[in-house]
């Protein structure tokens, strides 16, 4: 069961249910007994403690996050302080800037990201990984995974993978190339529940 920092027990998560999936998310919070709930509208933001960005198409993601008014919203919260993890196409999403494509995103974290840089669908991999303060390896599984080629210096690396940064920080946003979601280890919800 999962243990967090004093008054963490009041929390409520939002994952964002524009696109993607969310659902394992969800399910991987609840299992932490952390309450959560599917965002899909710019005014439920303001009901939750901090909000998950999942795996899934991120061209497709902020075209309708702009379309009904989600991106605005949460580019505001975001530069009030809002905490967001963000993992594969919600490290896209979040990041500075996408070097192999043209597409706008929220640029909260000082990062500049090359969309499926660890290959397509059918070179979908599982590794264990090393993570800055975390006692055993983690076990990342990478699905069309972006590679970070540069951050900033207020950018904190926690995990690289073959040299590349796949595991970041910046403030009160979290981002990660690969998707612990899919594996049972909880420690990186953790870590984001934690920083919120």
């Amino acid at each position: 069961m999962f243990v967090c920092k004093k008054g963490a027990g009041k929390l409520k998560i939002g994952v964002s249910g524009i696109q993607g999936d969310f659902r394992e998310h969800k399910l991987m919070l609840e299992k932490m007994g952390i309450e959560t709930v599917v965002v899909r509208k710019p005014e439920e933001l303001d009901f939750v403690d901090g909000l998950i960005i999942p795996g899934g198409e991120s061209t497709t993601m902020i075209r309708i996050m702009k379309m009904i008014g989600f991106y605005d919203a949460l580019k505001k919260k975001i530069e009030a302080g809002f905490p967001v993890f963000g993992t594969c196409a919600g490290m896209i999403v979040l990041s500075k800037e996408v070097t192999n494509f043209n597409q706008d995103s929220l640029k909260a974290i000082d990062i500049k990201v090359e969309r499926n840089a660890y290959g397509r669908q059918v070179d979908s991999f599982e590794t264990d990984i090393q993570i800055k303060d975390f006692k055993k390896p983690f076990r990342a599984i990478f699905i069309r995974a972006p590679k970070v080629v540069e951050y900033g210096e207020d950018v904190e690396v926690l995990s690289e993978y073959n040299g590349s940064p796949i595991l970041l920080r910046q403030g009160k946003i979290l981002v990660a190339s690969f998707h612990p979601e899919l594996t049972d280890d909880a420690e990186i919800h953790e870590l984001f529940i934690n920083m919120v």
